[in-house]
C-alpha cells in the first residue's frame, strides 16, 4: 500500500467526483520506483470503477499517462507523484474525467485559442512547494488544448536525465526540448509567454481610478479590499498576484490560521479580492510614476500602457538580496539557488555553501545538512546573527562548518558551479572551497528602483511613511515590505495595507 489510511479515505471522496472514465497507461520496469508506481495506479483503480490500468510503453519508464478512453490528453507523470505532487495527480484525474478546472472562463478560452504544438516537460522535486503550481497549470493547458502536452518528471527518479539537462533548480520547465522557464510560474504567466497579451491601449483607455494599488501581495490585497469597501473605484496592478508569499513554504504565524502554505495563502488572497469590484491587472510591471498637470497620478507600465488615478498605494514588496559577485548571475539555476526547500534535494550527497548567518541562512544550513554531504556557512560579520536556539542546533551537526569574517568574492564554475572564493577578513587571505551548490540567504531588498527621487526613501531604498502610510508625495501611500516598517511579516503587511487604504480614502475626501 502506497497511501496511508487517512489519505486514502480523503482520496476516495475525491474520486466520487469523477465525471467520466479514465485510463491510466502505465510504462513500468522492475525497479523500486516502478513497483511503487504500479502499487499506486493499482490502488487508484481499486478505489473507483471509472479508473482502469493498461500496460504500455511510454517515452520514460517508469511513468504513466492519464487519459480518456480512446483519447490521449497529454498529461503524464514520470515517477510517483506523491508528496507535494499528490494534489497534482488528484486534480489531473478530476479534470481529465471532465470536471472543469477552477479558472476564469476568459483564461479557458485563451488557452483553447493557442495554436501550434507545445510539448512541456517539468523537472520537479517532491519536496518542492512551488512545483505543484507549475505542474497543475501545464496539466490544465494539456487538458484544454489538444496541441499541448505536459510531463511531470521527478528529478530524483530520473537523476541522470536531470543532470544531463543541467537541472540544478526546480521547477525547471522545458518546451519542445529547450529550456523554457525556471522557478515558480503561474498559469497566467505561462499563457502570456506563448500567446499575445493585452495591448497598451487596453490600459490607457481605462477610466481613472480613485485608488490604484501597485503590488498584489498581502499588503496590496488588503489595501485593495479596504479601498473597495469604501465604495471607491479601485484597481490593482501586480507583477504576480501573491508576491513573495508564493515562495514561502510554511506559514505558521498568521494569527487564527495554525499552518498553511504560501501558494495556498496567496490563492485565498486573490479569491477574497475578486469578491469585490476591483479591477485586477495581473502580470503587469510598473515602469514609472508621476503626477500630471491635473494633479492626477500616471502609472506607466512596462508594456507602454498608462493608468491614471487620484491616489496610489505602493505595495511592491521586496525580493531576495543578491551578493553581487562574479558568477552569481552566470550560474543561477546552475548551482546558485535561493530556495533550500525547493532545490535542496537536487544536491543530495554534494557539497554546498550557504551565504548568510541570519535566521534564514542558518535554517537553510540545518535543512540542507540532512540532505547534502557537507555545508559551509559563510558570514561576513565576526559572528552569526541567528537566534541562539538555531545556532545551537547548527553547531551540533557534524557535516556543517561555519566561517565568520568571510567576504564572498566569486562563485566559480565551468558548466555548473564548482566552488566559491572568499577573503578571510581577519587575515586578509583569499580562500577557495570546492563545492557544487551555493544558497544565497542574505535578506531582502525593496522593489523601489522604478520610483523617482521625489519619493523619500532610506539608505537601503525602503519608502519612508508616516503613521497613516503616507509618503513624501501628497496622495501617494505605501505599505508592506517596500516601506521602512521595522518588521517584515505577513500580518504586519496586511495591517499596513489596510492603514494605507484608509489614509488614501481620507486624502480623497479632504482633497
Amino acid at each position: 500500500m502506497v497511501l496511508d489510511a487517512q489519505i486514502k479515505a480523503q482520496l476516495e471522496e475525491y474520486l466520487k467526483l469523477l465525471e467520466g472514465d479514465i485510463e491510466l497507461k502505465v510504462s513500468a520496469g522492475d525497479d523500486k520506483v516502478s513497483r511503487d508506481m504500479l502499487a499506486l495506479t493499482d490502488e487508484l483503480a481499486s478505489m473507483s470503477p471509472k479508473i482502469t490500468v493498461q500496460n504500455t510503453e511510454l517515452k520514460r519508464t517508469p511513468s504513466f499517462s492519464v487519459n480518456r478512453p480512446q483519447e490521449e490528453t497529454g498529461v503524464t507523470f514520470a515517477g510517483v507523484p506523491l508528496g507535494h505532487e499528490f494534489t497534482s495527480l488528484v486534480l489531473a484525474l478530476l479534470q481529465v474525467s471532465g470536471r472543469a478546472p477552477k479558472i476564469d472562463q476568459t483564461m479557458i478560452e485563451q488557452i483553447q485559442k493557442i495554436n501550434g504544438e507545445y510539448h512541456f516537460e517539468t523537472y520537479v522535486s517532491l519536496s518542492c512547494h512551488n512545483c505543484p503550481d507549475v505542474v497543475q497549470a501545464l496539466n490544465i493547458m494539456s487538458v484544454l488544448n489538444p496541441g499541448i502536452t505536459h510531463t511531470m518528471i521527478d528529478g530524483a527518479a530520473f537523476k541522470e536525465e536531470a543532470e544531463s539537462n543541467n537541472v540544478m533548480a526546480v521547477p525547471s520547465v522545458f518546451l519542445n526540448g529547450e529550456f523554457f522557464n525556471g522557478g515558480r510560474t503561474t498559469l497566467e504567466e505561462i499563457v502570456a509567454k506563448i500567446s499575445e497579451g493585452p495591448s497598451p491601449e487596453e490600459f490607457t483607455n481605462r477610466d481613472p481610478y480613485d485608488v490604484l494599488v501597485v503590488g498584489g501581495g498581502p499588503a496590496g490585497a488588503s489595501a485593495a479590499i479596504y479601498a473597495a469597501r469604501k465604495g471607491i473605484r479601485t484597481g490593482v496592478v501586480a507583477e504576480r498576484f501573491g508576491g513573495q508569499v508564493l515562495d514561502t513554504m510554511t506559514i505558521e504565524n498568521f494569527i487564527s490560521v495554525k499552518s498553511t502554505e504560501g501558494p495556498k495563502f496567496a490563492a485565498s488572497l486573490e479569491e477574497h479580492v475578486k469578491d469585490y469590484e476591483i479591477d485586477i491587472m495581473n502580470l503587469q510591471r510598473a515602469k514609472s510614476l508621476q503626477k500630471n498637470d491635473d494633479n492626477m497620478f500616471e502609472l506607466e507600465l512596462e508594456n507602454g500602457g498608462v493608468l491614471k488615478s487620484k491616489s496610489v498605494i505602493i505595495s511592491t514588496g521586496a525580493r531576495w538580496r543578491q551578493i553581487g559577485v562574479p558568477g552569481e548571475d552566470e550560474y543561477k539555476n546552475k548551482g546558485v539557488a535561493y530556495c533550500p526547500h525547493c532545490d535542496g534535494p537536487l544536491f543530495e550527497g554534494k557539497d554546498v555553501a550557504v551565504i548568510g548567518g541570519g535566521n534564514s541562512g542558518v535554517e537553510a544550513a540545518i535543512d540542507l545538512a540532512g540532505i547534502v554531504q557537507n555545508v559551509t556557512v559563510l558570514e561576513f560579520s565576526d559572528e552569526l546573527k541567528a537566534d541562539d536556539v538555531l545556532q545551537e542546533r547548527l553547531h551540533s551537526l557534524p557535516n556543517v562548518e561555519v566561517k565568520t569574517n568571510a567576504q564572498t568574492t566569486e562563485i566559480t564554475g565551468d558548466d555548473n558551479v564548482n566552488g566559491i572564493t572568499y577573503i578571510d577578513r581577519e587575515s586578509n587571505e583569499e580562500q577557495h572551497v570546492d563545492l557544487q551548490g551555493v544558497f544565497v540567504q542574505i535578506g531582502l531588498v525593496p522593489n523601489t528602483e522604478w520610483l523617482d527621487e521625489d519619493v523619500e526613501r532610506n539608505r537601503i531604498g525602503e519608502i519612508i511613511t508616516d503613521k497613516h502610510g503616507a509618503t513624501s508625495v501628497p496622495g501617494l501611500f505605501a505599505a508592506g515590505d517596500v516601506t521602512d516598517s521595522p518588521h517584515n511579516q505577513i500580518i504586519i503587511s496586511m495591517g499596513d495595507g489596510a492603514n494605507a487604504a484608509l489614509g488614501a480614502f481620507d486624502y480623497l475626501i479632504r482633497n
